[in-house]
């Protein structure tokens, strides 16, 4: 059986341009930065977020635990909100490698509402307390579903931290989600963090990497401590190569991703405006049956809670694949 796999955007395979492109790709040891298409991928997402420097790393995971640690220390911590990725699905890393302590602020559905968050902050210079170093927003939400936070409260926030001597970090895995749908240029969300991490692995497409951007001084550390972490690569290229062929061919089309979604919304019934970016919320069902008969007839879609399915559309999801998939999942919602 083929399936139509909605279950998230980290599925997709590289498609055969982007196989070519990574099998053509020019290599070096990329320990001694001198891995050409590496530098240039840098280079050029740099460039996009309106930083100095960047740095290919595995995982944006790894982006985000280092960029982090790039702007906080051991014993200070890092505020964000109660469903972020950094403290929901990052294994705890922030404390259990770098000594960073996280507190959280419930938010709606993951929306960024500055004011809450500088409230919260504690100071640094009060020996009785943790102070707050750093906070963390992310853009798309994931647990929000592909919310796009709005670009006043990124404002907003970045303003008061100038000020108050907080830094800024952005987990922009599906950063590009976000411009696509709302218009806002990447170098804008970019000069809005002191360090920020962003996917390719999700809704660009390629099998594997995310890049972290900053300065010139934060990058040349963030690369000591990808290597402390395990995450030295040497000939690296032919992934860096795959991002480079996502930002050109895959970037582009990624408003079909979000049409997608709209019309998988409306065919089930959902209301298409809670749709912002490429993911579609059902609410109120057996989530645990109706995948497990969703997936009997070639659908796959992800359970996240006992009454909650996410679907996700992707580079691998055309619009037949929509049509099939809204017409079983349909009929299962109907009995």
């Amino acid at each position: 059986m083929t399936f139509v796999d909605l279950r998230s955007d980290t599925v997709t395979r590289p498609t055969e341009g982007m196989r070519r492109a990574m099998a053509d790709a020019e290599t070096g040891d990329d320990v001694y930065a001198e891995d050409p298409t590496v530098r240039a991928l840098e280079e050029r997402v740099a460039a996009l977020f309106g930083h100095e420097a960047a740095l290919f790393v595995p995982s944006g995971t790894m982006g985000n635990q280092i960029g982090m640690r790039l702007v906080a220390e051991p014993g200070q911590e890092v505020l964000c909100d109660a469903d972020a990725h950094v403290v929901t699905y990052e294994m705890g890393a922030a404390a259990a490698i770098f000594g960073l302590s996280t507190r959280t602020v419930v938010s709606d559905r993951g929306l960024l509402d500055a004011d809450a968050l500088i409230a919260q902050v504690r100071p640094t210079t009060d020996w009785h307390l943790t102070g707050t170093a750093a906070i963390a927003v992310e853009n798309t939400h994931n647990r929000g579903f592909g919310r796009v936070q709005p670009l006043n409260e990124l404002q907003k926030l970045w303003n008061w931290s100038r000020g108050a001597g907080v830094a800024v970090h952005l987990d922009g895995a599906r950063i590009w989600n976000a411009h696509v749908a709302s218009g806002v240029p990447l170098e804008t969300y970019g000069r809005l963090a002191d360090t920020a991490s962003v996917c390719f692995s999700k809704g660009l497409g390629t099998p594997v990497g995310s890049v972290l951007v900053g300065s010139a001084q934060r990058m040349a550390t963030a690369r000591l401590w990808r290597k402390r972490l395990g995450g030295g690569m040497r000939q690296v290229g032919v992934l860096a190569a795959a991002c480079l062929y996502a930002l050109d061919h895959h970037l582009p089309r990624m408003h079909e991703d979000h049409e997608n979604a709209r019309l998988l919304a409306k065919r089930l019934g959902v209301d298409s405006a809670s749709v912002e970016t490429n993911m579609v919320v059902l609410d109120d069902v057996d989530a645990p049956v109706l995948a497990e008969a969703a997936k009997a007839q070639g659908v796959l879609v992800s359970q996240v809670s006992p009454t909650r399915v996410r679907l996700v559309t992707h580079l691998d999801v055309d619009r037949a694949a929509i049509d099939r998939a809204a017409d079983v999942l349909t009929a299962l919602l109907a009995r």
